[in-house]
């Protein structure tokens, strides 16, 4: 069963767009022809499917299009051409603590956080003492966001949205979750979504947490899919050109 299917996507942004305004209104004062925008591809004609329960690792350098990919699968922009469909509930660990607010309770950010992800009151209000639990906030779960530190909120975000039963769940470099010992309860329980047949789809320049974590991986570079197979071969494809350049 097809978990994520990108067919022929790309996706464009313009540059310059802060200034773009003022300029024209410049241009047009002073009777000058408009330049047109430049414009950058994030992912250009970038194709596959992946499977329900496999486990997938974007690389490549700094714009490449990683982050772009994750957030077409995401739902959080769509592309200018080609389609994107995903099957499932999905989780998305974007940008740790994003989407909570800080004038509620950890446990009332859980539960709206929950809903958000098509989970029931019912389903919420079971999921939610394991929440505390992993993330370690039993004495402060009822305090307001805004008193937690970064580290808390971290780990509060990171719990809910392994915990809210995703059938694909998105990383993006967010693997840093506190100590160490808090850091290898996160592994822990990232392969054990990935026992239970989830699909994982990360971004991340470590690669040794790459090859830890993924089956595959997808090499993209300047937006266009470079390479795609087993993770080890893409990975050692990818660090020998880096290799060449550095």
């Amino acid at each position: 069963m097809t978990a994520i299917r990108f067919e022929n996507v790309s996706k464009t942004f313009s540059l310059h767009q802060g200034r773009a305004l003022v300029a024209a209104h410049v241009r047009t004062m002073l009777g000058a022809r408009r330049k047109p925008k430049d414009t950058l591809y994030a992912l250009r004609d970038v194709s596959f499917e992946l499977a329900r329960g496999e486990s997938l690792a974007f690389i490549g350098s700094n714009g490449a299009g990683k982050s772009t990919a994750l957030s077409l699968i995401a739902g959080l922009s769509r592309p200018d051409s080609g389609g994107v469909k995903v099957q499932g509930r999905l989780a998305a660990l974007l940008e740790l603590g994003s989407g909570f607010h800080g004038d509620l309770t950890g446990a009332e950010n859980v539960m709206i956080n929950a809903a958000l992800l098509g989970m029931s009151r019912a389903e919420a209000h079971a999921a939610l003492p394991r929440i505390v639990e992993f993330a370690e906030l039993k004495d402060f779960i009822g305090e307001p966001l805004r008193t937690y530190s970064l580290g808390m909120s971290m780990r509060l975000a990171f719990a809910t949205a392994t915990h809210v039963d995703p059938d694909v769940l998105l990383i993006d470099e967010v693997l840093a979750v506190g100590d160490q010992d808090f850091q290898a309860k996160c592994a822990r329980r990232l392969d054990h979504l990935r026992s239970e047949g989830r699909t994982l789809v990360c971004v991340s320049h470590d690669l040794v947490t790459v090859r830890r974590l993924c089956d595959r991986a997808i090499w993209l570079d300047h937006g266009r899919a470079r390479m795609d197979g087993p993770v080890a071969e893409v990975a050692a494809a990818y660090e020998s050109q880096a290799a060449v350049t550095s």
